[in-house]
């Protein structure tokens, strides 16, 4: 089943691009935020992250958070926030069935509280690795507890929780999923590595065709499609390194034996590019 794929740029942050990828350079670029509109043809809209909204800002105010944007230093405007750009184009908020959360990094959970009534789903890993976390442990963890909402334990479903199902040889060398709503239409692979409990999504656009919505697997195109590691200081912040190395090498893979699927890493500067071409709204 086809589903209607929008990437949404929230905003950017600046750094070297010599941490994202072997043999990057040393200047500093745009590391853009793409969070995703999934418009499905039966069970509604529901969201991919919600990257970064103003409510960062108010987060990284005090110490030690504050280390976050001295860091990282970001750029986002209010007419960015997933909730403005869905609203300039006739989408109420309230409309927004459910939000998959790929990781609980604060350029991904930025625009959840724009989103009250909308049920969250994320691998219960993810959650379990930063629940409770606060000061220096959370920033180590690239989470900002303010950005959560209140009620999060309350909306929350646990997608790992299910039963996953076998993969058919087109997805190797990924051999199981979740089926989200099972009719086969969204698939939730295990993508752990950058973040512990971080997860991919494999749906069908109406007029791409098949993608993979692989969150911060990879910082780019080029990483996966090379097998290239990031620099060696930037796998010092990897939840785990061991299991990044292994599922950049799957995308890798993935990527040789079927060349028309569309893998999107989140900050690639290619998938920026989409979310102002194919994948920005169309009527």
């Amino acid at each position: 089943m086809n589903v209607k794929l929008t990437l949404l740029d929230t905003g950017y942050c600046r750094q070297l691009e010599m941490f994202s990828i072997k043999g990057g350079r040393l200047k500093s670029i745009d590391f853009h935020a793409i969070a995703a509109l999934i418009e499905h043809p039966v069970h509604g809209l529901y969201l991919f992250d919600t990257g970064y909204s103003p409510r960062f800002f108010e987060a990284t105010r005090l110490f030690p958070y504050a280390l976050y944007q001295k860091i990282t230093p970001v750029v986002t405007a209010p007419q960015q926030s997933v909730r403005a750009q869905l609203s300039a184009h006739g989408f109420d908020a309230q409309r927004i069935s459910g939000v998959l959360l790929s990781h609980f990094h604060a350029d991904h959970i930025g625009g959840l509280q724009d989103f009250p009534g909308a049920r969250l789903f994320c691998f219960s890993a993810a959650y379990e690795h930063i629940k409770g976390k606060r000061g220096l442990r959370a920033l180590r963890e690239g989470y900002l507890p303010d950005l959560l909402p209140v009620d999060f334990e309350k909306r929350v479903t646990f997608v790992d929780h299910g039963v996953p199902i076998a993969l058919s040889q087109n997805y190797q060398p990924f051999s199981e999923a979740y089926d989200f709503f099972g009719d086969g239409s969204m698939l939730l692979v295990d993508l752990s590595g950058h973040a512990i409990g971080q997860f991919g999504l494999f749906l069908r656009d109406q007029e791409q065709g098949d993608v993979l919505l692989c969150a911060d697997a990879a910082w780019s195109s080029t990483a996966y499609r090379q097998n290239l590691l990031p620099h060696a200081l930037a796998q010092f912040i990897m939840g785990d390194i061991r299991a990044y190395r292994e599922n950049l090498k799957r995308l890798h893979e993935l990527s040789v034996h079927w060349p028309s699927l569309k893998i999107l890493p989140t900050h690639c500067a290619e998938v920026w590019q989409m979310s102002q071409g194919v994948f920005a709204w169309r009527s």
